[in-house]
């Protein structure tokens, strides 16, 4: 009797176990650097309301969030750019239907290290330093030290803004180092005194120095008021309509009473 009780004690553990599992939900969130810091304040605000949800929240560009999504192997696709009609292409083939959601709005500030005097800068004088055309930063007003260009790889979101609002569609020359991240463009700006960068507005810190553009601050006022040149919307993609846990996380975040609100913790521009 008593090995009987064990079991049937044994049992009912089990069961409650696989009872609690079955009710845990579990959100995958892959892409974009610029939109990592809000997945991840929004998602820490949700999983505190819902604690039997656990979302896995990682990095690596629009680009990697875009083949996460079009391989089936994230349920949230982060971007800081529009899917590319070849996305779509790829995604279709795969029986997989992109559905976007803009999420909160972001502009690209041009840093440099604090210890150089320029404070504005013109879209030409950009578009000329990342083709390898302005060579000391004399030329523009500032410094006689040589230019250091930092700019983002092309699986980048942030490069694909980049490189059509300043660039115009021209290429950033051979000689720029290339940066997988926005933290890790921050840090290249800090730790050199003749380095210029790009990153999003929520990557703003006392490490680097924000350039005025066209005489127009990078602020969340101009961003949306459209009078920042360099500025953008961001987005997250779901294989289809959403449904269940990641429905209920979308409607989340786009609530202007929940998830919104934790957008400009995030140092970025609400939808609302």
């Amino acid at each position: 009797m008593k090995i009987k009780g064990i079991a049937v004690l044994a049992f009912m553990v089990a069961a409650l176990f696989l009872s609690n599992t079955a009710w845990a939900g579990k959100i995958v969130i892959k892409g974009s650097t610029t939109v990592l810091p809000i997945a991840q304040k929004v998602s820490e605000a949700y999983m505190k309301q819902n604690p039997h949800i656990k979302i896995s929240i990682s990095g690596g560009g629009s680009g990697n969030g875009m083949k996460a999504l079009i391989d089936g192997s994230t349920d949230i696709a982060d971007s800081s750019r529009f899917i590319k009609s070849k996305e779509v292409s790829l995604a279709v083939k795969n029986g997989v239907y992109p559905v976007p959601f803009a999420v909160a709005y972001d502009c690209i500030v041009p840093v440099l290290h604090p210890t150089n005097a320029i404070v504005n800068i013109t879209m030409a004088q950009l578009k000329d330093i990342y083709m390898g055309k302005v060579k000391n930063w004399k030329e523009i007003g500032g410094p006689d030290r040589p230019v250091v260009v930092i700019s983002r790889d092309t699986s980048s979101g942030t490069y694909e803004v980049w490189h059509k609002k300043v660039m115009k569609k021209e290429r950033v020359f051979p000689g720029a180092l290339l940066q997988a991240s926005n933290g890790a463009v921050s840090q290249a700006v800090a730790k050199n005194k003749n380095a210029i960068g790009y990153i999003g507005l929520g990557y703003m810190s006392k490490d680097v120095k924000p350039l005025m553009v066209n005489r127009i601050v990078g602020s969340a006022n101009t961003t949306l008021d459209g009078t920042y040149p360099i500025s953008r919307p961001l987005f997250m993609f779901t294989p289809g309509w959403p449904k269940g846990d990641v429905l209920n996380f979308i409607n989340f975040l786009l609530n202007p009473e929940k998830g919104q609100k934790y957008i400009a913790e995030a140092g970025y521009v609400p939808l609302y």
